[in-house]
Order: C-alpha cells, then structure tokens, then sequence
C-alpha cells in the first residue's frame, strides 16, 4: 500500500514557504504596488509579465498563462513531480518528507522515461567515479595530483569529482548489470558501440571525471581530464550532446551559484569550468561557464531571469578578447548590465590565479572596466596612432558602440576622451556621431515597422463568448462545491464543450469526492498537466459576482448549450449533405427535419 503525503504536512510545507523567497531563487523580481513582477520563466519575453501575489501567495503570468501556488511552481520549473516538490520545500523548511514510498507515476514525471533513465544512469554512474577517486587504490594518483592543485576534500564532495579506471568496459558492464539499455546509454554519451562487433565501451578512460549538473542540481554529462597529456588523445573530453545535454542551455554551476548570485545581484561569467573551479577556490561562488560553445540566446535568458549585472572573465589571449567582446555585445542588447575583466599576459582565470594568488584575481574581479570602456579597450588593440586611417578606424569603431546605446552623460564623457586620445576636436567627432545616430535612426524605424507584425512574445488571446463562460463557470465550480453536484443532479451533468475543461471537471469531480471541500490551490497540486494547472489558476483569477451567482452560473450554462447545439447542427448539415450525394433521400430528410428541431431549440434559448 502506497502511504500518501499527509494532507495537514502539505498544508504546513506549502503555508510556511513563502512564494516570493521560493520565486526570487530563481528569477529576479522588482516590486510593484502590492505585487512582484519579473522575467517569466516558463515563456521568453522582454517585458516583465510575470506577477507573484504575497498576499494570495500565488503567481501568474500575464503573458502566457501560467500560474499556481508554491508547490506547482517548484513542480514546473524544476520538471518534478508533486511528491517531489513536497520534499524539496519541506527541506528548505527543515522538515524531513519521506517519498521513498511515493508512487512516482509515468504520468507525474516531467521527463520521458528514456530521459529518467538516462538521468539515474548519470547520476549512478557520478557516484561510482566518485568512490573510485576516493575510496580506492586505483584513484589515489588522481586524487594526490587534485589535492596538489589546491583542491580540499570539501571541494572534491561539493563537486562529486570522480575518477575513471583505465579499463575498457567497467562502466558499460556495471550499467548493464543494473538492468540500463546499453542503446541509451551510448545515445547520452556514457558508452560507445564499436561498429565492427557493435558491443560496447567506456567514453571515459583514465580521466579526473568533473559532473556536469543542470540548473537544478541533476548530473546530465561529464568532462574528464587526462592525468598525463597523450598526442593521440584530447586533454578534456566532454559528453556529447544528448537528450538530457544540451550545450546551447547549460550554465556549468548554475545549480550551485544560483543563491550567491541572487544574494550579489551579480553573475561572473567564464569560458570554461575549470576556470569556475579555480575561481570558487579564491572565494568567488557566483560564476557560472558556458560548456565549450559560444553564449547563446539560451544562457543569456537563464541568466536574466536571476540578475541584471554580468561580469565577464575569459581568457586574456586574442580568442578570449574576441569571445569577450562577442559575449558583451550579446548581454548588452538584452539591456543587462555588462562589465569585462581584462587579465593580462593572455592568462586564463586558472592560470592567473595559480601566477598572481586568489586575493589578486578577486580585487581584478571586483574592479572590472565598464561596457563602453572595454569596447574603447579592444578598438585600440593593435593600432598606431602615428597613422591616419589607425586613428579613423579607431574613432568609428567607438562611435558605432554608442550610438543608439549610450546615454547623454555617457556619450559626452567617451566623445571627450577620444578626443584627449587622438587629438582630435570634439567638435569633430560630434559632427560625425550626429551624421551616425541619424543613420541608425532611420535604420531603426524601417527595422521596428517591419517586425511589428512579428513578435516574439506570447499574448494572451482574446476569448469568445464561449470560451469566457466556460471560465467563469469553472471558476464558480471551484469556490462552491454544490455548484457541481447541482450540475451533477442536472440534465446535462456534462456542460463544458473543449477537451481540456472536460478533463479538470472530471478531476475536479474526484476532488471534491475525496477531499469533500473547495480548495483551488490543493487541486492545482493534484493535476498532472501544467496546461491543466493554467486552465485553473485563469479560472481561479476571473471576477465573479457573489450576489448574481445564480445568474452568472445560468447564463454560462446557457452559453454553452448553444454551443452545442450549434455544433450539433454543423454535423448534422455535413451528414445531410452526403446523404444526398450518396442519393440516401429518406436519410437526407430526416436529417434535415432534426436540423430544424435543434434551431427551434436555440432560438428558444
């Protein structure tokens, strides 16, 4: 027998977890009125729509929809289940949930069941690379060589870093014993099948093993660093991209610099995870890196939804200057907050660190160069201002980051400062950021009429009248329990017409049976789908008229009878008019007299 959740233990978990602390752990909100607002994570926009209500303790989205309470945020944002959700507040409240013996339905999971498979096999696989490094003879070299590097044990646990024997197979045999489809393991990237005999081997090999962990603390790949540097093989060898992995969307260390982050109001970011790790060993835990590839569109909405300044640290050589000026540019037109760290001697942060010490890498960290004045930084590498077309070229280079951007203190304090550094008047660099700025101004209106009727953003839709009394009647089933047992007892127990109000009355109706009072927000909880869970919160939000319930509730009912009918009619023309065509006369009349029937009824209505 399944032993559920106590209801008195969730009432408790979700009363004392305050949705404006849980919400703020993973997007930024602002204060408005009475009402937080921010980034919605469940759609991308650049406007915030997102609302979070104190006092009601719920959160809904203007733009696309979506709402709930505490428990259903959790439940979505993180992709798991109600028990879950249950579990994870109730640990940040201190209390102990208890799911070992939770049915954990197909249906619950937000994750196929190739993708739960793939992420228990990562996550077991982790733990048997992580024994090796530190229980084992076989790992003691790799764990003298990290605790050489000035790793600590505690870094070494927080982590999970890992070892991985030499040995061709030991991970292949080891998921095949535990019963795991060898197919899927090859397909997220822990094995490899050999085309000549199609059996299969480790990826990794020899290799300081680094978990790679989602936003949320889930291990989705690896990177493995040789000991001892081979020609025939590469330094790091990373997970490929897999169902659970995907580069364009993982932040390395997201899932633990989220609160240090939030907390800072500042994001670090770097190019590699090593450069994180050596990083968090001077003290710094809010950086994040990007896993071998460019920052994409993906990160940059991760990180927005959690901070509005960006500090940007790469490498000190030419390609980090480029993936840096790339980077800013990036950040920059989402209108978040961009600094850039300048290391010298083309050192990377690891370098750097090990080179000057931790307290020298933090003070570079903490006074990094302001967006404009890293952009005046990369224009002038490698010019001469000797030459005429240097200096031009200089100019220009500078003139195009501020126009459109910059604000009028900003651009005189730049336009001053080129003019110091070139000898050339002010007056003449205005001349030529005028003739600039009315460029990109024309540019600027032929782009926004053009993409007016091109959005990226979700609006809500306009409802017909269907539509709006399928709602309202919804929103009164939930605030009154005898408004479904009328309907029940009624001639039509059945009265919503599109699919997915159908499926919340029955749900509803099975809530009411076993919980035997209105509690919208516990229902939400109980409802698998987050399309369900919209319906609801939208339901739940609509104006109702306590003292015209009655009314309200007859006029829906009404409404949606008509609809109904009408559909019913619709139908019923089409049947007639391939009764004819198939010569079926007698059939065709009937039909018709029926048609007339249900427009008497409608027009009665």
């Amino acid at each position: 027998m399944v032993n559920k959740i106590p209801e008195e233990l969730i009432e408790k978990i979700r009363t004392e977890s305050d949705i404006v602390d849980v919400i703020g752990e993973y997007i930024q909100l602002t204060k408005r009125g009475r009402n937080w607002f921010g980034l919605c994570p469940f759609h991308n926009e650049n406007t915030p729509s997102f609302s979070v209500s104190e006092d009601k303790q719920i959160f809904h989205c203007f733009g696309c929809g979506a709402g709930g309470n505490v428990i259903t945020f959790v439940m979505d944002i993180e992709n798991i289940s109600f028990p879950e959700a249950v579990s994870k507040l109730g640990k940040r409240l201190g209390i102990h949930v208890d799911i070992q013996n939770q049915s954990m339905d197909n249906r619950l999971r937000r994750y196929s069941q190739k993708e739960e498979n793939m992420l228990n096999a990562h996550q077991f696989v982790a733990e048997y690379y992580h024994h090796l490094l530190m229980n084992t003879e076989d790992g003691e070299i790799a764990l003298n060589y990290l605790l050489k590097r000035g790793f600590t044990k505690e870094d070494i646990e927080s982590y999970g870093i890992g070892y991985s024997l030499p040995a061709w197979d030991s991970v292949a045999v080891l998921l095949e014993r535990k019963g795991f489809s060898l197919d899927e393991m090859a397909e997220c990237g822990l094995i490899i099948q050999r085309e000549s005999d199609h059996t299969y081997y480790d990826r990794f090999r020899g290799r300081i093993m680094f978990p790679i962990c989602d936003e949320f603390g889930k291990v989705i790949g690896f990177s493995g660093r040789l000991l001892e540097a081979k020609e025939s093989e590469p330094k790091y060898l990373n997970s490929p991209e897999s169902p659970i992995f995907r580069k364009s969307e993982v932040l390395f260390n997201l899932d633990k610099a989220r609160a240090p982050i939030r907390k800072k109001r500042q994001a670090i970011l770097m190019e590699g995870f090593m450069d994180v790790l050596a990083a968090k060993k001077a003290g710094i835990d809010n950086a994040v890196a990007t896993m071998g590839t460019s920052l994409t569109k993906e990160h940059i909405t991760r990180l927005r939804r959690l901070v509005q300044n960006v500090v940007i640290c790469y490498d000190g050589d030419h390609a980090g200057w480029e993936a840096a000026k790339r980077a800013a540019e990036l950040l920059y037109n989402e209108q978040m907050d961009v600094e850039v760290v300048v290391l010298p001697d083309q050192l990377d942060p690891d370098e750097y660190i090990r080179k000057y010490g931790p307290e020298s890498f933090v003070q570079m960290v903490e006074k990094p160069h302001a967006y404009m004045s890293f952009m005046m930084l990369y224009a002038r590498r490698n010019k001469n201002f000797q030459f005429e077309n240097d200096v031009l070229q200089y100019i220009q280079e500078v003139l195009e980051q501020l126009v459109g951007r910059a604000s009028p203190v900003e651009r005189d304090l730049y336009i001053k400062e080129l003019a110091e550094e070139t000898k050339v008047s002010v007056e003449a660099i205005y001349a030529q950021f005028r003739k600039l700025d009315a460029d990109f101004a024309k540019n600027y209106k032929r782009a926004e009429q053009k993409n007016t009727v091109v959005s990226q953003e979700i609006h809500p839709k306009n409802l017909n009248a269907t539509e709006r009394a399928e709602r309202l009647l919804l929103s009164h089933m939930l605030f009154d329990m005898e408004v479904v047992n009328n309907i029940l007892r009624s001639e039509e127990p059945q009265p919503f017409v599109h699919d997915e109000y159908i499926a919340v009355f029955v749900r509803l109706i099975g809530f009411y049976e076993e919980h035997g009072m209105p509690d919208y927000q516990r229902f939400l909880e109980i409802l698998d789908d987050a399309e369900l869970r919209r319906i609801v919160m939208e339901a739940a939000l609509v104006d109702r008229d306590p003292d015209f319930k009655d009314a309200e509730i007859e006029d829906c009912l009404k409404q949606l009878k008509k609809h109904r009918i009408k559909l019913e009619i619709e139908k019923l023309m089409h049947d007639s008019k391939e009764a004819e065509r198939m010569h079926e006369h007698k059939k065709a009349l009937e039909l018709v007299q029926r048609i007339v029937e249900l427009k008497r009824t409608l027009s009665a209505i």
